[in-house]
């Protein structure tokens, strides 16, 4: 096996250079260590000064940037790659505007000649029934995405799971939009930013049955591991939405804890739990919200948040 190792040497006007050498690449002069590196990139031997490889190619830029507006500005890439579009941003595509590259408006000529080419452009880009499933799947996880409020890390996640459900062939006799609302919520589960079923049912084309029969499917069949979930990670977002005090917030998580160390959480939902757990918090600090508000704001029954309610009293009670 041949191993790499990185040193730094210093030249003779003071300057530091980092040196490559390869473990096993011998010289077949005198046996000795063979270094790739130097301000020519060349490949030497450190015994005999051999040279085996002069001129090496620079993959680098070759432009200078000291702050990270300069490299922005200098750089001449495009934008890196995504997994929220179907050819993951490699291609090009036509802008809308029928403008010159001075910003002029074109003729009538040009601006069908440049309809025409959108249309091909458009046709090619998506030139199978493979590549339009992901365009219009990936579009519906960006408009739910952004619907919910999820962030990009999300998003990127999400595209990857759809993927690999279409590569393993899972979408036959499913919706694109349940499979895609699927992914979304396994997602987000993953980067433990749980969102209520009803929340995506809300902004969803599908019913919320069928997300679930989506998602028990894309679990199974691609074998992810999701830990169940933490009804404290539903208190910041139920808490912000409710406007209530840190001290109610803070109360409503020892509710919790209390109540998850004594198993009252087991088989129930954890955002049952945690509206629960807000609204007796604010009974005990003095807010008193209404069964009501909390019902509308965590999306969960008001005989919910009425029954964990007193369970976690209870507990809270027994155990103070």
């Amino acid at each position: 096996m041949i191993h790499q190792k990185h040193t730094r040497e210093r030249t003779s006007d003071g300057r530091e250079r980092s040196s490559e050498s390869v473990e096993g690449d011998t010289c077949p002069e005198c046996q000795g260590q063979i270094t790739h590196g130097g301000d020519g990139g060349e490949a030497t031997c450190e015994s005999c000064g051999l040279v085996f490889e002069g001129s090496r190619v620079d993959h680098g830029p070759e432009w200078r940037a000291f702050t990270s507006d300069e490299r922005d500005e200098k750089s001449r890439v495009g934008a890196p790659t995504t997994q929220l579009m179907h050819d993951k941003g490699l291609s090009t595509t036509i802008g809308w505007q029928d403008k010159d590259a001075y910003g002029q408006a074109v003729s009538g000529r040009k601006r069908a000649q440049l309809q025409r080419l959108r249309t091909w452009d458009e046709r090619f880009r998506t030139k199978d029934a493979h590549e339009r499933n992901l365009k219009q799947a990936l579009g519906e996880i960006s408009r739910m995405a952004s619907a919910l409020g999820l962030p990009e890390s999300v998003r990127e996640t999400t595209g990857v799971l759809y993927r690999r459900a279409v590569e393993e062939d899972l979408l036959p006799g499913r919706s694109i939009e349940g499979m895609s609302t699927a992914s979304l919520y396994a997602a987000a589960r993953q980067h433990g930013m749980p969102r209520t079923l009803t929340e995506f049912a809300d902004v969803s084309r599908v019913e919320k049955i069928r997300i679930q029969r989506a998602y028990r499917y894309l679990s199974r069949e691609l074998g992810l591991e999701i830990e169940p979930e933490n009804p404290t990670r539903y208190i910041p977002q139920f808490a912000s939405s409710l406007d209530v005090s840190d001290e109610a917030e803070r109360r409503s998580r020892e509710l919790l804890e209390v109540a998850t160390n004594n198993a009252v959480h087991s088989g129930k939902s954890p955002a049952g739990l945690a509206a629960a757990a807000l609204y007796a918090a604010t009974h005990l600090t003095n807010e008193q919200l209404t069964q009501e508000t909390v019902s509308e704001v965590a999306h969960v029954s008001r005989v919910t948040i009425r029954n964990r309610y007193q369970e976690l009293l209870e507990v809270y009670a027994e155990h103070d």
